[in-house]
């Protein structure tokens, strides 16, 4: 009976370390982004949205019931059926008398494949809409090659945003006839974070339109006086609904140039136990490969997923090249196979994930403007872990036997070589 009791303190008390440690990684971190002076708040909700029909369906509802305006900011807006629903609604809120902003960054417009053209802008902005691109492309084009606006935002009465990765277009429910599925993620947050990415948002629509959001005095009582709920939207259901912690961490080139980076950095030092990643286009700058390789060092269990297919020709094999080269290190590398996995999201511990527009690539962390939730709360991120373990059925975890059936030599040989064009990517 004595031993059984020892076992039994002895049990206890590892139980307690590993809950100790468990819960450093969160505080460490929150305090981490605190120091690069992160805005934080504590009464949030979050319901994350799991594909592009959740994601429309969801935020077409909410933009219906909008009393006072609507502030939207994407990489771009395609030309297709789910944009057209989009600026139709939109219009029809103008009319209402609801006031209606869009920002799109120029190039993203000019790089797609059905973009808005200036018949289609002309259109929009007499339907009562305005609606502006970010920093067109002139002589010397070069000059504007680099920083882009590649956020995702929309902003309704200033009670609730969507935001995470995907822009508006079809793809997001339809899919693409080269690849199929566009898997991807998006969340809608209710609290204090959303005065955050107003003031984003304002920040930009000034440096786009040389003008401030001012919103009449009338306004601002109407809003203040208005306590409705918007209806038929997903629900928060979890246990710390209204009490969730989120951090905002919003890079902004010449300005907070590095904080992105060391915002992940920050959270995969701090880990403890767990890391796993989703991201399209893991071709890694320095520092975050190395704060990986230092989580594997620890003996930290991460876990990536990529997609074997991608819209950009190269990635797949520089992201093949990199993902080896961590499997040989102990990471745990899954191929997504039905579509193309285009989330960026992760989670640390079970404790906090991160949510938003940043690939794991150069482009989001060295030259972007580039926006993520950094969400402090269990149930959130268990329920993100729940879609990372439905997600590996569809995938293909990656072995030293398996890595050159996957892999010809010719897109091994291109994986190494266009590595080093990855300050570019």
């Amino acid at each position: 009976m004595r031993s059984f009791f020892i076992l039994l303190l002895w049990l206890t008390t590892c139980i307690f370390k590993v809950s100790a440690q468990l819960h450093r990684s969160d505080s460490l971190t929150v305090h981490g982004l605190d120091c690069m002076e992160v805005p934080f708040s504590n009464d949030n909700r979050v319901v994350l949205l799991k594909s592009g029909k959740e994601k429309f369906d969801d935020m077409l509802a909410a933009i219906s019931q909008a009393k006072h305006y609507v502030h939207l900011e994407y990489f771009n807006f395609r030309n297709d059926s789910i944009g057209n629903a989009l600026f139709t609604l939109l219009a029809h809120k103008a009319k209402e008398g609801v006031r209606v902003r869009a920002l799109f960054d120029y190039f993203g417009n000019k790089s797609n494949n059905r973009p808005l053209k200036k018949h289609d802008l002309n259109k929009i902005r007499s339907a009562g809409i305005e609606i502006y691109g970010f920093d067109p492309i002139v002589f010397p084009w070069i000059n504007h090659a680099l920083h882009r606006d590649h956020r995702k935002i929309v902003i309704i009465d200033g009670k609730l945003v969507y935001t995470g990765g995907m822009n508006v277009a079809d793809y997001y429910i339809k899919g693409k006839p080269e690849f199929g599925e566009w898997r991807d993620m998006h969340m809608r947050i209710e609290g204090e974070a959303v005065s955050v990415y107003e003031e984003i948002f304002n920040d930009m629509w000034e440096k786009t339109t040389g003008r401030f959001v001012q919103p009449d005095s009338l306004l601002l009582a109407d809003m203040a006086h208005d306590r409705s709920d918007f209806q038929g939207l997903k629900q928060d259901t979890t246990p710390t609904a209204g009490k969730k912690l989120i951090g905002v961490v919003d890079r902004v080139p010449k300005i907070r140039p590095q904080i992105m980076r060391e915002a992940y950095c920050e959270a995969i030092d701090n880990a403890q136990v767990q890391i796993q990643i989703v991201n399209p286009y893991f071709t890694l700058i320095r520092s975050v490969r190395k704060a990986l390789n230092r989580a594997l060092d620890r003996g930290i269990k991460v876990e990536i997923m990529v997609s074997t297919k991608s819209d950009v020709k190269l990635i797949p094999d520089i992201v093949a090249y990199n993902v080896h080269k961590l499997m040989k290190r102990g990471a745990d590398i899954y191929f997504y196979e039905t579509g193309f996995h285009h989330t960026k999201v992760m989670m640390v511990d079970s404790l906090f994930c991160t949510v938003g527009s940043a690939n794991l690539n150069s482009r989001s962390l060295t030259f972007d403007y580039e926006v993520n939730a950094f969400v402090f709360d269990s149930c959130t991120t268990r329920e993100l872990q729940n879609v990372f373990e439905e997600d590996k059925k569809n995938s293909t975890r990656l072995t030293p036997e398996n890595w050159k059936k996957r892999t010809s030599f010719g897109q091994r040989f291109r994986g190494w070589f266009f590595r080093f064009l990855i300050p570019l990517i």
